[in-house]
């Protein structure tokens, strides 16, 4: 039996997850290369710092000898798929490389939902190293203090981003039944990934397979109250479950009271200013109970959330020029864009606009099956530009109609552009929306801004 190969070439290695397990791999000493049809940062930049080559000819010949890690993004019908396929090379999906060859010796975190995974498990990260714990990690962002999506750490502890999205085009399973949890956390369960689930109950399905791999002795941590959730837990669980609330009530052993949490009755301390939005201060708590779970006394977990740096594309502030600041953000689902805006809101003086850029990028949004919720989600801002691209699944004038004279449609990024300088003035708030690249849309609107104060 041979060796297995101390090369991976990576296809599909300029997604967050894809991308981030090439770091983890360069750090155990593969050597790494891969392509993908596009990348932008901040992966770009990642993989450059990291020394990994990355091509976006996608025709290009296979290497002979490199495992092929096949990322979600790989479909049956491209041409580079058949290749692997003739060409008799070893490969496996990304979570089955990660779960055989990381993970399986780990004592796992992970952090599921529909709205706030990256954001709580870099809390999570972050609370870990701030008391010394030092965890490995997988994340599809950047967080703040750290600088890398993803690092092997010095201690058995791994926190990782856990996403429901399908493994590979060979293996439909949802990722995170590859990593073998033993805290887990369902943050909130919404119907999403139009593409992969046909309702929201094959999504749930998932959930509860995923609870069948957390041990006895392992934890279970989910809000009071969400539906979705509790049809999960009917379906089977075997471990014990903390529950957390935005309110104190019976059930939650985790709360907020008056801006103090509670945990198990008892008052640890302020929520931090620092945690702005109900959805961030609600994905705190989940982080906090996770991180007592790991072994962090609850009062020292919280004292560690206080310098919290964020995460990129996460109300990420990306410039502020003439008094108008412009704000990049993932969100992508209008429970998510209805959340990024409140918290926005909730830090703008009263008097000043708030301008929304949104671009319908995931499959769902562009297929429309968000489209009910779409304008209702759009609701607190003064002016909405939205990205109209080829393909559009959803007519904007009918979706968006109730946004009236506040709404703006363009068919390119440098015509919105274009309408979202001419609108603006100083005071204003910009906040952009994607779960892609946006063409860079953040930056070159500071650019420009920059460029005419000049």
């Amino acid at each position: 039996m041979t060796d297995r190969p101390r090369r991976l070439h990576i296809l599909g290695i300029a997604g967050t997850f894809m991308g981030s397990l090439a770091l983890l791999a360069r750090e155990m000493g593969y050597e790494v290369s891969g392509r993908d049809h596009a990348i932008y940062p901040p992966m770009s930049d990642q993989l450059a710092r990291a020394g990994i080559a990355v091509e976006t000819d996608m025709d290009a010949p296979l290497p002979d000898d490199a495992e092929i890690i096949v990322g979600n993004v790989m479909r049956r019908d491209m041409p580079v798929i058949d290749r692997m396929l003739e060409g008799f090379h070893r490969y496996r999906s990304g979570p089955q490389w990660l779960g055989e060859e990381v993970l399986r010796d780990r004592f796992v975190l992970a952090v599921s939902g529909t709205h706030g995974k990256t954001t709580t498990s870099s809390m999570v990260a972050h609370i870990l190293d701030q008391v010394g714990m030092s965890p490995g990690f997988l994340i599809g962002g950047v967080p703040g203090g750290f600088g890398v999506s993803a690092r092997l750490g010095e201690t058995p502890f791994f926190v990782i981003e856990a996403d429901e999205y399908d493994t590979a085009f060979f293996d439909k399973r949802s990722k995170f039944l590859h990593y073998r949890p033993r805290g887990l956390v369902i943050n909130n369960l919404e119907f999403d990934h139009a593409d992969i689930f046909d309702d929201l109950a094959a999504i749930e399905r998932q959930f509860a397979h995923v609870l069948r791999l957390v041990p006895g002795r392992g934890k279970v941590i989910a809000p009071v109250g969400e539906p979705a959730i509790e049809r999960v837990f009917e379906q089977g669980v075997w471990s014990p479950v903390e529950r957390f609330s935005d309110r104190c009530q019976p059930e939650a052993s985790w709360c907020l009271e008056n801006g103090e949490v509670i945990c198990e009755g008892e008052s640890i301390g302020p929520m931090p200013a620092s945690i702005r939005g109900d959805h961030n201060r609600h994905n705190a708590l989940a982080a906090l109970a996770l991180a007592r779970f790991a072994g962090v006394p609850a009062a020292e977990a919280l004292a560690a959330l206080a310098d919290f740096g964020g995460v990129a594309r996460r109300l990420e502030l990306k410039g502020e020029v003439n008094g108008v600041r412009v704000i990049d953000d993932f969100a992508h689902h209008p429970t998510a864009i209805a959340a990024t805006l409140a918290a926005v809101r909730e830090q703008m003086p009263a008097d000043a606009r708030l301008l929304a850029v949104l671009d319908p990028r995931s499959n769902s949004m562009r297929a429309g099956v968000h489209a009910a919720g779409l304008a209702g989600s759009l609701e607190a801002a003064d002016r909405v530009f939205l990205h109209a691209a080829p393909g559009l699944g959803f007519a904007p004038a009918e979706t968006l109609g109730s946004l009236g004279d506040r709404l703006m449609v363009g068919e390119s990024v440098e015509t919105l552009l274009e309408a979202v300088t001419a609108t603006l003035r100083p005071g204003d708030w910009v906040v952009s929306m994607s779960n892609g690249g946006f063409g860079g849309f953040p930056a070159r609107l500071v650019e420009r801004l920059g460029t005419e104060a000049a």
